[in-house]
């Protein structure tokens, strides 16, 4: 009988939470460095870690140390907050090898905009500064990459929140090339004094990575749009969709930033 494999997805949670019961969910303590250890949950500052960044790196920290910590065959990421939505709930094992047999990438539904763009959803509640210098640093690091940046940028949806399952190899790749674009970004923006919503804004620029590197898998071929699979996703929180909305529409007619996440 063949072996089944192994399917490890961490819940990113910065404080006690209740888990999926699914044995394929590891919950995952970001940002423990320094703080007082969640019982029954792992810390990201074991092993090779870079749990010290977690104030600006948010759930990178957790998929960092999945990366470099983790022996499964396939590793993902989902937060405390919103997971993947199964038959049942939450997505199960039986389910997403079910899946996987099938496709290689399981991501989140597209976030749609409509009448925003990726580039202008962003400098619009955010600053431009940190994403104009991402584009920078391609252009002098991987200018064949560029392109697809650019054309990451003119999407009016994205694949969001870095939630994601992939086989292990292909996320040893992603996190190969993600992290030295997110180290040099915040070495070349310096120290400023931001607030500590700001501050988080290399977390934001990897969510928009996550969709050039995408577009830049499908062009060399290592990925098709078949092998990607689009997943519902619940929160286990009410959102407080009105002011979600108001705030999108101040960001974007007003030009009045965001100062809080939702």
């Amino acid at each position: 009988m063949d072996k089944k494999p192994q399917v490890t997805v961490i819940v990113c949670c910065h404080k006690p939470y209740r888990m999926p019961e699914d044995k394929m969910y590891l919950p995952c303590q970001v940002g423990a460095e320094g703080k007082a250890p969640i019982e029954g949950f792992t810390p990201d500052n074991t092993g090779d870690n870079i749990s010290s960044l977690n104030k600006m790196y948010c759930e990178l920290t957790g998929l960092y140390w999945a990366w470099k910590n983790l022996d499964a065959d396939y590793i993902g990421l989902v937060h405390y907050r919103r997971l993947f939505k199964g038959r049942e709930g939450f997505l199960s094992y039986e389910e997403a090898i079910t899946k996987l047999s099938r496709a290689k990438l399981i991501v989140p539904v597209k976030r749609r905009y409509y009448i925003e763009t990726l580039y202008s959803h962003y400098v619009h509640t955010h600053r431009a500064k940190e994403l104009d210098l991402t584009r920078e640093i391609l252009s002098e690091r991987r200018p064949g990459e560029v392109r697809f940046f650019d054309k990451a940028m003119k999407q009016t949806w994205g694949y969001m929140f870095n939630m994601m399952i992939m086989p292990r190899d292909m996320l040893s790749e992603y996190c190969s090339w993600l992290f030295p674009i997110i180290d040099e970004l915040v070495e070349r923006m310096g120290e400023e004094q931001l607030s500590d919503f700001d501050l988080r804004y290399p977390g934001r620029i990897s969510e928009l990575l996550f969709n050039c590197w995408i577009l830049l898998k499908k062009d060399s071929g290592e990925l098709t749009d078949r092998e990607i699979l689009e997943v519902p996703f619940v929160y286990t929180e009410k959102i407080d969709k009105l002011a979600k909305a108001r705030a999108f529409l101040k960001a974007r007619f007003m030009g009045t930033k965001q100062e809080k996440s939702f």
